[in-house]
């Protein structure tokens, strides 16, 4: 590639250098049989089952971060919303806009993140593009992605299958990524060794899938479990009771969280699930994500019942508070 150390207009205006860049960073690590660099489009083979497609944007501050960067959490965040409908993720697409003066190293080790990411879950990066932004005209690199998977026609899942007495589980501790990204950024003077949660979700949602009773599954990314539950009462009419001592939380979070006044409840997670299955299956259920790595502190966290539409926490203290809806940020972007 070019001796250039960081990213110039030259790398996107068509040329050479443009060329170089896509060939040595992208295709270089990204390699396929399907990603011909000379294509403007490509054929996908012959799929059976629903295709599900989604699409996803990422703009993460810092873009490198204890547990992942912005490139391996497009991936993660791009197949777990496949994922989560219970969909196999199979093929992304990557734009990447990248800022003049970015660095050429710090660009190369996160597309090598990206793809190792998604050499775990089994998915290809079958077409991309890149576009050079003018200093001062960017965050240093963002990226789009879109998804393809494939869901079997007798998976049915959905808000609309719902129904009072269904049980709410959670995969794991929630609002590490959130914690995690603003401790990298320093700004409050805190450190600490906490990692983010951002990984695959597939194999958390591919085990429920076996379960009759499963009624529906989300990833609680920003706006959190809190927003997750808001969803379910919009959707359903129905009332989300929310079991504070059973929601699992890690000491550094809550900790955090407490200082500055933070909710853990409304905070970003990149490799957690929330699910709804029916009361007879819920059990079952927890036991088979408890037996997986990334599910052993999963939790039973509430409950869908009939009453007002609200999201309804009951307390440490026995006590119970109306969860409201987020409205102001919570925390400067962290996805």
């Amino acid at each position: 590639m070019t001796d250039e150390t960081h990213i110039t207009l030259a790398h996107g205006n068509g040329g050479r250098f443009m060329r170089e860049l896509i060939e040595d960073v992208f295709a270089h690590h990204l390699a396929s049989p399907m990603l011909d660099v000379q294509a403007d489009a490509v054929t996908l083979p012959h799929m059976e089952g629903e295709l599900m497609f989604t699409t996803d944007g990422f703009s993460v501050k810092p873009l490198e971060f204890p547990g992942g960067n912005i490139g391996s959490l497009a991936v993660h965040g791009t197949t777990n919303d496949l994922a989560v409908a219970g969909a196999i993720p199979r093929y992304l697409s990557l734009n990447a806009f990248i800022e003049e003066g970015f660095e050429v190293a710090q660009l190369e080790r996160i597309v090598a993140s990206l793809a190792a990411a998604a050499k775990e879950i089994g998915v290809e990066v079958a077409a991309g593009d890149t576009k050079v932004l003018p200093r001062g005209e960017g965050g240093g690199l963002y990226l789009a992605t879109t998804g393809i998977g494939v869901r079997s026609k007798y998976i049915k899942l959905g808000l609309d299958r719902i129904i009072a007495g269904d049980k709410i589980l959670v995969s794991g501790p929630v609002g590490d990524h959130g914690i995690c990204v603003m401790l990298a950024r320093e700004q409050f003077g805190l450190h600490g060794e906490l990692l983010s949660d951002a990984a695959s979700v597939l194999p958390l949602t591919s085990a429920l899938l076996k379960i009759d009773g499963l009624r529906f599954m989300r990833d609680p990314t920003r706006g959190g479990l809190a927003t997750v539950a808001h969803e379910i009462c919009h959707a359903t009419g129905l009332q989300v009771r929310l079991s504070q001592p059973a929601i699992p939380v890690r000491d550094p979070v809550q900790s955090v969280c407490e200082m500055l006044g933070y909710d853990p409840l409304f905070l970003a997670c990149e490799g957690r699930v929330v699910a709804i299955v029916a009361p007879d299956k819920v059990d079952e259920a927890l036991a088979m994500w408890q037996s997986l790595p990334d599910g052993e502190l999963a939790a039973i966290i509430g409950t869908v019942g009939q009453g007002n539409a609200h999201v309804i926490l009951t307390t440490e203290l026995g006590g119970e508070r109306i969860l409201e809806e987020l409205e102001d940020d919570p925390l400067p972007r962290i996805c």
